[in-house]
């Protein structure tokens, strides 16, 4: 009796303890409703505004109405960054809105309101970086779960082109479904993304018709690597040993012509390489049997592009030197002015659909070679 009288308070003691384990453990609390706690968004080209939702659970039903607040806290940023192995910057302001960040449970429930964050001006930020935007949860009626009270949205930039063509020894035929787009344009612009493997053949062919308008590379009169757009009222720019494209190399090509003022540029990655003075051109991309529109072949079958192509578009609005620089690798299908664009991104069959909607589909003359890629390239 007397050992027991002995030991008692250390009896009690434990009593005690366990007695607060168990109600530390069985207290109800509240924690983000999430698998992970990171929702990553792949940019890739452009991207219009998202709303992205977030909600608390709790353990067991509510007894009492929970408020609670999800607020962004720029202060876990290093959190992050340690937590995650990364090395994020915080997302701008102007890239994101709380629509709304306070929720609640109701009594006997055991799920929140939904807060609502809302994404824009994604296709803005820095390609070569990564942005979290951290999201805390707060409330002073609740227990928070630790591990569950802290939220990431993460924005990294991803390849915008996954898959290309191969059009060696190939190529494309193009019907117009609404031809009154293609004749007597008064403006034009046209692009694609190359890669050659080899220039060594007289002439190369992006797209056009033979004997009316034609993008080119190549002539007589020139090396095999510089830039010709070839018209009914003569061909330009003259010929100039500097401004050769290098093989195997991905490059973006693009022409304008205005016919009011004459003007005709060409540029290479976005940059101005030839501007001439062209007179009027009476521009008609409309053709038939072996003066249709090709995309890689003119006049014979021996005029192919020897590499791969990607992103190819027709105008009928002249782009400016920074409207071409800055879509490069993709471009909003519903933008005004574009006629067709080829994306060259579905690897299957012989048709390249045109994502703008217009039906101007392009035919391969044989089943396409696809290549996997990673664009832009790092």
């Amino acid at each position: 009796m007397k050992k027991f009288i002995k030991y008692l308070p250390l009896i009690v003691l434990l009593f005690v303890a366990c007695q607060n384990d168990k109600e530390e453990y069985f207290t109800n609390k509240c924690f983000i409703d999430a698998k992970s706690m990171i929702n990553e968004t792949i940019i890739k080209g452009t991207i219009g505004d998202v709303a992205k939702t977030l909600n608390l659970s709790l353990a067991r039903p509510a007894e009492y109405k929970v408020n609670a607040e999800f607020v962004v806290d720029p202060s876990i940023v290093n959190t992050y960054n340690k937590s995650y192995y990364a090395n994020a910057v915080i997302l701008p302001n102007k890239c994101y809105e709380v629509v709304k960040g306070k929720v609640t449970v109701g009594v006997n429930s055991v799920k929140s309101t939904d807060a609502i964050f809302k994404f824009k001006n994604l296709s803005s930020l820095n390609r070569d970086l990564i942005y979290v935007l951290p999201i805390t949860v707060k409330t002073d009626d609740i227990a928070l779960l630790s591990s569950s009270k802290h939220y990431y949205y993460v924005f990294r930039a991803g390849a915008l082109i996954n898959v290309v063509a191969d059009i060696n020894k190939n190529y494309l035929t193009v019907n117009w479904k609404t031809a009154s787009d293609v004749e007597q344009m008064q403006k034009v612009t046209l692009e694609a993304l190359i890669k050659v493997r080899d220039f060594s053949r007289l002439i190369t062919t992006v797209m056009g018709i033979e004997g009316q308008f034609l993008f080119r590379i190549g002539d007589a009169d020139r090396k095999g690597n510089q830039i010709q757009i070839a018209t009914n009222s003569g061909n330009f720019p003259a010929p100039d040993a500097s401004k050769g494209l290098p093989i195997n190399k991905w490059i973006h090509v693009a022409m304008t012509y205005d016919k009011q003022s004459q003007e005709m540029i060409i540029y290479v990655d976005g940059k101005e390489q030839s501007k001439v003075n062209a007179g009027i051109i009476n521009v008609n991309l409309n053709g038939f049997g072996d003066r249709a529109f090709f995309i890689g072949k003119s006049y014979d079958n021996g005029r192919y592009l020897d590499g791969w192509i990607s992103e190819v578009r027709v105008w009928k609005v002249i782009r400016t030197k920074e409207e071409i620089s800055s879509h490069i690798y993709s471009v909003d299908p519903k933008t005004d002015g574009l006629v067709a664009y080829w994306k060259f991104d579905e690897p299957s069959g012989n048709i390249v659909k045109d994502v703008t909607g217009n039906g101007n589909d392009a035919i391969a003359n044989s089943n396409l070679s696809w290549l996997n890629v990673s664009l832009p390239e790092k």
